[in-house]
C-alpha cells in the first residue's frame, strides 16, 4: 500500500478528503445559489428523484469518485469563482446570477445547465470567462 504525503492526498481530486471537501463545497454553492433538490441533481447529473444522495453530500460524504461528477463539480466552483471575480463588490448578485433570467443566453444560467447537460456547464463557464476577459 502506498501512503500518500498528506498534501497530495488534497491536490488528488479521487482521494476521500479532496471529494469531501468538494461535496461540502458544492452543496454550499448550492445553498447560496438557493437551487431546488431537483436542480441540484440535474447540475451534478444525477436522477432529479436522488435527494438521498444529496443528502449524504450535505452530511460529509464524499462525491463519488466518478470523473464526470467530478468534473461537473470543478466547472461548478469555476463558475462560482467568475461570478465572484465579476461581481466582487456584490456577493448576493453573485450568487443569484444563476437563477436570474439572462437576455444574452436566453434563459435563466441554471436553465441553460439542466437543459444543455455537461455542455450547458462549459458553455457557462466560457460565457463567464468571456465576459471576465480571459
Amino acid at each position: 500500500m502506498q501512503v500518500q504525503e498528506p498534501a497530495a492526498r488534497f491536490t488528488d481530486p479521487h482521494s476521500r478528503e479532496s471529494r469531501v471537501a468538494l461535496a461540502g463545497m458544492v452543496t454550499r454553492l448550492f445553498e447560496h445559489w438557493q437551487l431546488s433538490t431537483a436542480e441540484q441533481a440535474a447540475l451534478l447529473g444525477l436522477s432529479p428523484d436522488n435527494r438521498s444522495t444529496l443528502a449524504r453530500y450535505r452530511k460529509g460524504e464524499p462525491l463519488a469518485d466518478s470523473r464526470d461528477l467530478l468534473d461537473r463539480a470543478g466547472h461548478l466552483l469555476g463558475i462560482h469563482k467568475s461570478l465572484r471575480i465579476l461581481f466582487p463588490q456584490d456577493r448576493d448578485l453573485a450568487y443569484r446570477w444563476m437563477t436570474t433570467p439572462n437576455r444574452l443566453l436566453g434563459a435563466r444560467p441554471v436553465d441553460v445547465a439542466i437543459n444543455r447537460g455537461f455542455e450547458g456547464l462549459l458553455a457557462l463557464r466560457r460565457y463567464l470567462d468571456f465576459e471576465r476577459g480571459t
